[in-house]
């Protein structure tokens, strides 16, 4: 299933992904650091949405109390759900 996310307070504008049983493939960020942003996606690809987010979830980034690693941990976890209830 394919998931977009519009994430929050911080630089990217959009996270696009695959889900499929519970695991995530094909991250694509919109916006922000494209060479940070494209490793990131490349290091959780193939991972549990439970994996992502205990590695990533509470990142920050300078003064902000948030990251686009924070927001990905958040958006593979409405991803999940959503794949849940898609059934």
């Amino acid at each position: 299933m394919h998931y977009t996310y519009r994430p929050r307070y911080v630089c990217s504008t959009q996270i696009d992904m695959d889900v499929n049983d519970g695991v995530i493939t094909n991250v694509r960020f919109t916006g922000g650091c494209n060479g940070n942003l494209k490793a990131i996606g490349k290091l959780v690809n193939g991972m549990t949405a439970d994996q992502i987010e205990s590695t990533l979830l509470g990142n920050t980034c300078g003064p902000r109390p948030t990251s686009c690693a924070d927001q990905l941990a958040r958006a593979v976890r409405a991803a999940a759900e959503a794949e849940k209830q898609a059934g």
